[in-house]
């Protein structure tokens, strides 16, 4: 199994974009931004004829910019690529890197069920085209965020077999100073579309026996192309919307096919007590300019009463 363990040594926020408090909670300890199901193809080929899913992956990391966060990491839930082509994934990683580059984030690549292990290990990873399970684990300032790999080869169903369950429950052992995020790519999670039953994860009870009673404070996943959550064993899951196509969700569960439009991607804030999942979509759009850094910089100036004086209170 792929393991790897970097971190910054920071102790700090890194989100500098929300580190002002007006509430009753400290800014974000960790942010995370979560993208998922970007399905490049070789030679940038439209999927499946339609989707330009390069133009649709380079809108996403364009919002991702504007966010203006610097996040702790950049987390691909899977399917990555289509079919699991190496130049599928030079192409991901040529557009993916430089953005992480300027944000100072690493990347974590998860495997998904349209990859291919033997490809994504050389192409991502520079490592030998093997079968092995895609795994790893990252410290990011006290923050453990472990990759797991629910692909099984072959097949686009999911599962977490015996072997690597037994190696996530020795890193789960010893707990890390703020807690354990999980990514992975088929959600633990019921979906209502029917098709996505056959394709799920499957002993999902061996996985929640090996996560109960951890410091595992959230899963992330990716599978559904539509953004949802819930909770497995106790924990919350939340599960990204894709960059390439995502599912019209106005038809019936039957009936429920992709559409170009809704692309999103999510951020993840790690507060000492909470985490929330924020989805952002990956559109342009007339937006008002009432509040700015100069809004919130007079804000800062006031008192906790003076500010709820000054945009609190009913006129």
């Amino acid at each position: 199994m792929t393991s790897a363990v970097p971190s910054d040594g920071s102790t700090q926020p890194r989100d500098r974009a929300a580190s002002v408090r007006f509430g009753r909670h400290e800014p974000a300890a960790h942010v995370l931004v979560h993208v998922s199901d970007t399905h490049l193809l070789a030679g940038g080929a439209a999927l499946g004829g339609r989707y330009d899913v390069e133009a649709s992956l380079a809108a996403s990391l364009a919002a991702i910019e504007r966010t203006g966060v610097r996040p702790d990491v950049l987390v691909f839930t899977g399917d990555l690529t289509d079919l699991g082509e190496p130049d599928a994934y030079r192409r991901l990683r040529d557009a993916v890197e430089p953005v992480a580059d300027r944000l100072g984030a690493p990347v974590v690549w998860v495997a998904g069920n349209h990859d291919e292990r033997d490809a994504m290990r050389v192409g991502l990873f520079g490592g030998p085209p093997t079968q092995e399970p895609l795994t790893g684990v990252w410290d990011l300032a006290g923050l453990r965020l472990i990759a797991l790999d629910s692909t099984v080869p072959g097949w686009h169903h999911g599962e977490i077999d015996a072997r690597q369950r037994d190696w996530l429950r020795e890193i789960l052992a010893e707990p890390a100073p703020h807690g354990t995020i999980l990514a992975m790519h088929h959600p633990p999670l019921p979906s209502h579309v029917p098709f996505f039953d056959i394709l799920e994860l499957r002993d999902q009870d061996a996985l929640a026996e090996t996560i109960a009673g951890t410091d595992v404070r959230g899963i992330l996943a990716g599978h559904l192309h539509y953004s949802t959550s819930g909770t497995f064993a106790g924990i919350p899951v939340s599960v990204a919307s894709a960059t390439c196509y995502t599912m019209n969700l106005q038809r019936p569960p039957q009936a429920v096919n992709g559409m170009d439009a809704g692309q999103a991607f999510q951020l993840v804030h790690v507060y000492d007590e909470v985490i929330t999942h924020t989805v952002v979509p990956v559109v342009e759009a007339p937006t008002g300019e009432y509040f700015s850094a100069e809004w919130v910089a007079d804000m800062a100036r006031l008192s906790p009463q003076e500010r709820l004086e000054a945009f609190s209170r009913k006129r």
